[in-house]
């Protein structure tokens, strides 16, 4: 038996709770789980991801931060990595929602801005 992680399902709001173990290649799973959590828990089990949100310093006099996010979920272990990226990150306005702040700060994945940055 692999290494046993107690993982909380939150593809629904039930958030089951569950065991899973990798054996041979395959994640077991003891406890109820639904059909679409079955898969999550695979993913979480084997490669956990997140959606990184955060905010980057601007060069405006009237708003100090932007809000970002990432576009996709990137590995969980690289969320400290991109939080000391984007510490240092400055944007200059104008900027756009859903414009490009960071090209690829982790897996091929860019930081976009959550909000219109008008001067």
């Amino acid at each position: 038996m692999g290494d046993l992680r107690e993982l909380v399902c939150i593809v629904c709001p039930k958030g089951c709770r569950v065991q899973a173990w990798e054996d041979k290649e395959q994640v077991h799973i003891k406890g109820d789980v639904c059909k679409k959590g079955k898969p999550y828990i695979e993913q979480e089990y084997r490669d956990p991801r997140r959606i990184l949100t955060t905010t980057v310093m601007t060069e405006s006099d009237r708003v100090r931060r932007l809000p970002v996010r990432t576009s996709a979920p990137i590995p969980r272990e690289d969320l400290f990595k991109g939080m000391a990226l984007l510490s240092k990150t400055r944007v200059t306005p104008p900027v756009k929602m859903g414009e490009v702040i960071v090209a690829d700060i982790s897996s091929g994945v860019a930081v976009i801005a959550s909000d219109d940055l008008l001067e």
